[in-house]
């Protein structure tokens, strides 16, 4: 039992580590991209079909493939960034790629839904666009791109625990080391929960958030 712990413990700060990378990464990475196919793609800011075309063609790719499949491509890429294609940092290349591609559509629609009516306002005051996206766009799209970090965050901890099927180590591959290879249920049953609690818990905070940020 003292193993099981040991190894829980282990696997939970795996999965920690894991999601943090790829949360940070898609915090910064994801909403620069977000916001280049948004601004690529309205006539008000800095319209390029060529620009939105190339990134929204990278992304859709990305997104298209099963999270399993692309930790599998992107080993070698791996390799060639932390030295190895196992483990939680090695898995932590694929999955921060992922949630990149899969933060920045979101942030994209967040962009979109801020009221144009509002922008063009700013646009007539003679603000310039650097203003405008700081001040306005931002600010206004604000609750919409912590509800879009929060369905990221769910669904990295989903792909987080596919990365045990390949060595990326972490809780999925503590479900399937023991709980499916040596049909240990009461482990499976656990990591489950960890799992769903750990969910649940990052969806309330980040409703919280969004909700203490949604202007009345």
């Amino acid at each position: 039992m003292e193993i099981i712990q040991s190894e829980f413990a282990q696997a939970s700060f795996e999965t920690f580590e894991m999601v943090l990378i790829s949360m940070i990464a898609a915090a910064i990475f994801g909403t620069i991209l977000g916001l280049v196919l948004h601004l690529a793609s309205n006539p008000i800011f800095y319209k390029n079909k060529v620009v939105n075309g190339i990134a929204g063609t990278i992304i859709n790719v990305i997104r298209s493939l099963p999270f399993i499949i692309l930790i599998i491509v992107l080993q070698p890429l791996a390799r060639l960034v932390v030295g190895t294609s196992i483990g939680p940092i090695a898995a932590s290349v694929s999955l921060a790629i992922a949630a990149i591609a899969f933060y920045a559509r979101l942030v994209e629609g967040a962009f979109s839904e801020v009221d144009k009516g509002v922008i063009e306002a700013a646009v007539a005051t003679g603000a310039g666009m650097p203003l405008i996206i700081r001040k306005v766009l931002f600010v206004e799209a604000t609750p919409a791109l912590v509800r879009a970090l929060t369905v990221t965050f769910v669904s990295v901890i989903g792909y987080s625990a596919m990365a045990g099927a390949v060595g990326g180590g972490g809780i999925g591959n503590l479900a399937i080391m023991y709980g499916y290879n040596r049909y240990e249920t009461g482990v499976l049953i656990i990591t489950v929960v960890a799992l769903v609690v750990i969910v649940q818990v990052g969806q309330w905070i980040g409703d919280k958030i969004a909700l203490k940020l949604t202007r009345k």
